[in-house]
């Protein structure tokens, strides 16, 4: 968590304060300005599932099922099909990269 902190604080998103002994952080109006713009290109904030654009659900809802098919070829598949899953994800990372390269 501190090493993000940290970012953040060079970025100036958030500044630090010592209080009582402890370090105390605090969003800046830089911070809230970049919040702010995030929620509105995603479509509401990151918690918010469900309540963003469609095609933003619809793609969650693709991860969520990669994501169970996956810990299920981890628990239940032979170490030639765990190796066979890896690389099918890996390739669909790329496939997702280049549909945005291609914009």
């Amino acid at each position: 968590v501190y090493p993000t902190l940290q970012l953040l604080e060079d970025e100036g998103l958030v500044r630090s304060e010592e209080r009582d002994g402890k370090r105390v952080y605090t969003v800046t109006d830089a911070g809230r300005a970049d919040a702010a713009e995030r929620s509105r290109r995603r479509g509401g904030p990151p918690w918010a599932d469900g309540e963003g654009p469609e095609g933003m659900r619809k793609l969650h809802d693709a991860m969520g099922e990669l994501h169970l098919a996956a810990r299920q070829v981890a628990h239940a598949g032979q170490e030639a099909q765990v190796q066979r899953a890896v690389a099918a994800v890996a390739e669909a990372r790329k496939k997702i990269y280049q549909i945005l390269a291609e914009d």
